[in-house]
């Protein structure tokens, strides 16, 4: 039954829209339910239309943004008397009084006089507020509608976030997406997202903020608005970057609106979690605005002895200094203190699932790690002329992480192991910048989209990993796997040194990592026949110099041309086609000793994406990347060594579709599905145990996620609500390459919950893992000849509380 809920989902929905009146009986259904809508435009004086614009019915729950043709629409109001306000970034605030009758379709448009033309990131919260994305933000340089972008780009929405109550990266959000898996995910410490056959970037606000093969910390929801996942190649954004694609972490930003927003959340295994969003003008013209997210966890886990306890800080002003010109500043500081990184992991040498999922071999005694993570971004929009833009911006991100990382000196057949606990003591430091220029200009019939930009970074991390320490000892001192004991270890808590520098300790450790990069980008996006065919020409450049593990610093540099074709079938529906290069030097220690040199892939993708009735949309996409010389950890070397072995060539190939947005009325959808292939089809001589055609590990071959959520619109039960979502992967291959023929079963997760919203109240209650399923990932290590694997959460449940003011 579990393998058609998917197809039962669609059809619910399909069955709701069928039900549906049609677009041309909308007026009858209006005078039918007595109901009125305004509907209108809103544009500057040269008729440019003003995106992003709030636009709200005093008194009542009625708001919404303008859509990139600065279009609005309110409906389902009562007859009445109200006051429609708009509210747009340094414009003062403008007010009409409507009186609406029976079944009356009001007009209502504006012109803002003194409309300021840099209103992106208000955009991203007019996205947010539904499941379904219009445009991208700012920081993803593309200025034009999703639909017509000739790549497969999926937008997780703030609605999404809060209907699944997913309180950071790690929690779950990846079931929005088609394809995304998650390996050796160090519980709530690091995201590491699988996509398309391969780890993809990380990103926020448009900067790649990975600097290490762990990083960075998993950003909690609170200061986050949406999170976009790029798939393929990304040459318009990445000056260096996996084929596989990325994501990026949007964080909140003043909306000019006076309002706020507090959230209580309870739960299993002692969650206690409070928010607070505060959103404001700081001065009467509206030209200095700030935006304040705080937020505070105690988070206990299904496992003894482990905890995830956080704050974070996050404000943001932002400053109109002209109708032309807007300067954001945004800081954020997340705090983590939580159990020794290694508490996630179990091992033993009999099999998978061998022992009770709330199982841990950790030592209470361990000393937790703390963890600070800073980041400043400073950004400047300013309009050089009608339908040119120029953005500059800049990021700094300071990371500190004291602690330890538990993991097995032996595993015994007998069922006895040697825990070791080893040191991992790392900072972090990455200085970037970004100036890019977007603009529109025609020559003939045609029209141009011209983007360029150049990006420029600075990264170093350091860490000592040298030290460690056995907890236990042989000879009776064992820790038994069976029979654990969780007093004082055999052999005593570890005493490490931590006098000496960091600095000093990383050299040691062989512990360093640095990449100094300049990427220099150039599209250009010709329309022909009214832009209803757009074909894109882009290169890319890239230089980057970098080392790791304590060994000189190599350059490398290399010229990424970009091919997309996009077609506009009618308003609602384009096709498109894509070829892209990607570039990207890697960092690593090959175990036989030699070169390591840089990840060169291209990718080829064909698509079709599809707006419904302006509410949902979907998208279904073929794809083919080709991928040489990447490294993957050595299976028979510890994961901390940093050892790692040449694949040669490797070819992902699949099909991904994605279906997101408000069916009807009330009945959200996100639903998606994924075939992965990823083989090796060249193997790099010396490579011992891999052959071509083997599976790289890393996916699922088949992925099906879905997301239902429908709240009652009219009656005595009005903001009642009921929403429930599954995740299902089969034939998985996430496991890491080994020489066991124990492969991970087929994976389902089914969750559910109720919710009600008022019109200051909302009250969501959800239930994870409702069938109490034994859910885990895993793998197996020959160097230790034992299996390992770490496990989800049993039937959990979190209540939330939020009140808007």
């Amino acid at each position: 039954m579990k393998y058609t809920l998917l197809a039962f989902f669609i059809s619910v929905c399909f069955m709701a829209r069928a039900q549906e009146t049609s677009p041309g009986a909308a007026g009858q259904a209006l005078t039918g339910n007595n109901n009125a809508q305004i509907r209108g435009r809103i544009e500057r004086p040269d008729g440019t239309a003003v995106a992003g614009a709030n636009v709200l019915l005093e008194g009542t729950r009625h708001t919404v943004f303008t859509d990139a043709d600065g279009r609005y629409l309110l409906e389902n109001i009562r007859p009445g008397a109200y006051l429609l306000k708009i509210i747009a970034l340094g414009v003062p605030l403008t007010e009409k009084q409507v009186n609406l009758q029976r079944g009356e379709q009001e007009e209502q448009h504006f012109t803002l006089k003194n409309a300021a033309a840099l209103l992106d990131e208000v955009i991203v919260t007019a996205d947010a507020a539904s499941y379904k994305p219009g445009r991208l933000s700012n920081s993803l340089r593309l200025n034009e509608p999703l639909l017509e972008v000739p790549q497969n780009i999926q937008v997780i929405t703030s609605a999404v976030l809060a209907d699944q109550q997913i309180i950071s990266m790690s929690d779950q959000l990846i079931r929005n997406v088609s394809g995304a898996t998650r390996v050796e995910h160090w519980g709530d410490l690091y995201t590491n997202i699988t996509m398309r056959g391969t780890q993809i970037q990380a990103f926020r606000n448009g900067f790649n903020v990975v600097n290490s093969y762990w990083g960075p910390l998993t950003e909690d929801m609170s200061f986050v608005d949406h999170i976009e996942f790029v798939k393929g190649p990304a040459g318009f954004m990445l000056s260096n970057g996996d084929p596989s694609g990325l994501y990026n972490v949007v964080t909140k930003k003043p909306t000019g609106q006076e309002k706020g927003e507090v959230n209580l959340t309870l739960g299993s295994f002692d969650l206690f979690r409070a928010t607070l969003d505060l959103d404001g003008r700081l001065s009467n013209d509206g030209k200095l605005l700030y935006r304040l997210n705080l937020a505070g966890q105690n988070k206990g886990s299904h496992r003894d002895f482990e905890f995830n306890d956080r704050y974070s800080i996050a404000p943001v002003i932002s400053y109109q200094i002209d109708e032309d010109t807007k300067v954001t500043a945004e800081y954020t500081l997340q705090h983590a203190k939580m159990t020794d990184v290694g508490s996630f992991y179990v091992f033993d040498t009999e099999g998978y699932a061998t022992l009770p999922v709330g199982y841990t071999q950790v030592a209470p005694g361990l000393e937790p790690t703390r963890i600070n993570d800073h980041s400043v971004f400073l950004n400047l929009q300013h309009r050089l002329s009608p339908g040119w833009n120029l953005t500059v911006q800049g990021a700094w991100f300071s990371y500190q992480h004291g602690g330890t990382s538990l993991w097995p000196a032996a595993v015994n057949p007998d069922g006895t192991m040697i825990r070791s606990a080893g040191i991992w003591d790392a900072q972090s430091e990455m200085t970037m910048g970004q100036a890019f220029l977007n603009g529109e200009l025609s020559t003939g019939p045609v029209k141009h989209r011209i983007l360029a930009g150049i990006d420029m970074g600075n990264k170093n991390y350091q860490a000592d990993w040298g030290q460690s320490h056995p907890l236990d000892t042989a000879g009776g001192g064992e820790f038994h796997i069976h029979d654990p004991y969780y007093g004082v270890p055999a052999n005593g808590y570890p005493e490490f040194d931590r006098v000496t520098s960091l600095e000093a300790r990383a050299v040691t450790a062989g512990g360093l990592m640095d990449q100094q990069y300049t990427g220099i980008y150039v599209q250009d996006e010709l329309g022909f026949l009214d832009n209803r065919i757009r074909l894109t020409l882009a290169g890319r450049y890239t230089y980057v110099s970098q080392s790791a593990w304590g060994d000189a610093a190599e350059t490398a540099e290399h010229f990424t041309p970009r091919i997309g074709l996009s077609v506009s079938i009618d308003k609602s529906t384009s096709f498109y086609a894509l070829y892209d290069q990607a570039f990207l030097p890697q960092n690593g220690l090959l175990s036989g000793g030699g070169e390591v040199k840089p990840i060169t892939g291209n990718n080829t993708e064909l698509g079709i994406k599809k707006d419904w009735f302006d509410s949902w949309n979907t998208t279904l996409t073929v794809y083919r990347i080709l991928k040489k010389n990447e490294l993957t950890a050595d299976p028979n070397s510890p994961p901390n060594s940093g050892l790692s072995i040449v694949l040669g060539e490797k070819t992902s190939q699949g099909v991904e579709f994605d279906l997101r947005g408000e069916i009807t009325r009330g009945l959200n959808l996100v639903a998606n599905y994924a075939y992965t292939d990823s083989r090796v089809t060249e193997v790099a001589p010396g490579v011992p145990d891999i052959s071509e055609d083997d599976i790289v590990p890393g996916f699922a071959a088949h992925t099906i996620n879905g997301w239902l959520s429908y709240q009652i619109q009219t009656g005595p039960l009005k903001g009642t609500g009921i929403s429930a979502g599954f995740t299902n992967l089969l034939d998985r291959a996430t496991d890491s390459w080994s020489d066991s023929d124990v492969r991970l079963p087929d994976y389902f997760r089914l969750d559910g919950g109720l919710f009600w919203q008022g019109e200051h109240l909302k009250v969501t209650a959800n239930v994870f893992n409702i069938l109490d399923e034994y859910l885990y990932s895993g793998s197996y290590y020959s160097w230790l000849n034992a299996f390992y694997w770490q496990t989800e959460a049993p039937r959990n449940f979190r209540l939330s509380v939020g009140y808007r003011f």
